[in-house]
């Protein structure tokens, strides 16, 4: 399980350092000087100039990514010249100095995202603590509401197999695959929170913690979580029920199966105890999928119900071309992506034994 482990984490820092690499010079070959975009219409030489000097925007390219490399890396080289962008004591950030010469400085940090373009230098890395956690409730939420409801539809679709209950789910769920998350998520926004407002209470848009109405305490808005985890779950929770409808039918055609009819046990204890962990490896695919996914994809229902998450800044960022936070988000969903590919690999283990590790 070690050794797996730390193969796992190997292939994954050539993984995310191809999708560092991909997404500086990507950005870095738009058009535009990132010094304006700081500046924005205040600009002169000399402010483009200094600028360009603090951030080293005035170097080339490949010296600019290998700056963006070591500020990235959490063992990370400094010059002790002030006139040089890795200058340390030009940084905010907290580290520990592992070795000092006269021309350099080693150290030791926390990964280093830069600073926003247009939150008056802003840490990307404070952004991203203040709206990931409000996406990860939401897609958490999603994800469970379309696990728990996709498993028990697709029970009952694999138990009432070419019945009209079963005929009615499949076609619900084909429905629900087919449904853009943008158009369900202003649907569902105008009938609940618009149209029928006075019955469920619920607003068009809003957030996780709001403002009393003195405007001096921050107030815990779980309705505001109902329509954009329900709207953002409707797709997962299609993909859940076929796929535990068709791995549950395969299942049942097993001899296991068969032996445990003949001892007489009742359809929900065979389900229970014998098929639903062998017809649970394609749904943990799945969700593992979607779940990665909906961090990286929940973009236009917060935008929609101006929910002030991931998805949300990402949007603002680009209609402000704010690169670091761009690519700082970026970063941070393929993370994301990696570390659930990794756990998923290990709970694949568990639910089937005949599954080894590929070492």
């Amino acid at each position: 399980m070690g050794r797996y482990i730390l193969k796992k984490i190997q292939h994954s820092f050539w993984t995310l350092l191809g999708v560092v690499t991909t997404i500086f010079f990507l950005f870095n070959v738009l058009p535009g000087d990132p010094a304006q975009m700081m500046l924005g219409q205040n600009e002169d030489q000399t402010q483009l100039a200094l600028v360009n000097q603090k951030y080293g925007f005035d170097q080339p390219v490949f010296t600019q990514y290998l700056n963006y490399l070591n500020d990235l890396s959490p063992l990370s080289f400094h010059s002790n010249s002030s006139d040089d962008y890795t200058f340390l004591e030009s940084h905010s950030y907290h580290y520990q100095v592992l070795f000092k010469s006269s021309n350099k400085t080693v150290v030791v940090k926390l990964p280093y995202l830069r600073t926003s373009f247009t939150k008056q230098g802003k840490e990307v890395s404070q952004i991203l603590i203040e709206t990931l956690p409000n996406t990860i409730v939401l897609a958490v939420s999603s994800i469970c509401f379309a696990l728990v409801l996709g498993l028990i539809l697709g029970v009952f679709s694999a138990l009432y197999k070419d019945h009209w209950v079963d005929k009615s789910i499949l076609v619900l769920s084909t429905f629900g695959m087919s449904l853009p998350s943008f158009f369900s998520a202003i649907l569902a926004a105008w009938i609940f929170g618009f149209l029928l407002h006075h019955y469920t209470g619920l607003e068009m848009s809003g957030n996780l913690y709001e403002l009393d109405d003195f405007g001096e305490v921050y107030q815990l808005k779980l309705k505001n979580l109902i329509l954009p985890a329900l709207v953002l779950g409707i797709r997962p929770l299609a993909v859940v029920t076929q796929l535990m409808r068709n791995s549950l039918l395969e299942v049942f055609n097993q001899d296991y199966i068969r032996t445990a009819r003949a001892k007489g046990l009742s359809a929900f204890q065979i389900i229970i105890k014998h098929a639903m962990k062998n017809a649970l490896n394609p749904v943990v695919t799945a969700i593992s999928g979607w779940f990665a996914s909906l961090l990286a994809g929940a973009v236009f229902v917060e935008y929609i119900f101006a929910w002030n998450g991931l998805g949300k800044e990402i949007v603002n960022a680009l209609n402000t071309l704010d690169l670091p936070v761009i690519m700082g988000a970026v970063l941070i969903i393929a993370l994301t992506f990696v570390i659930i590919n990794i756990v998923v690999d290990i709970i694949y283990t568990y639910l089937d034994p005949k599954i080894k590790f590929n070492l």
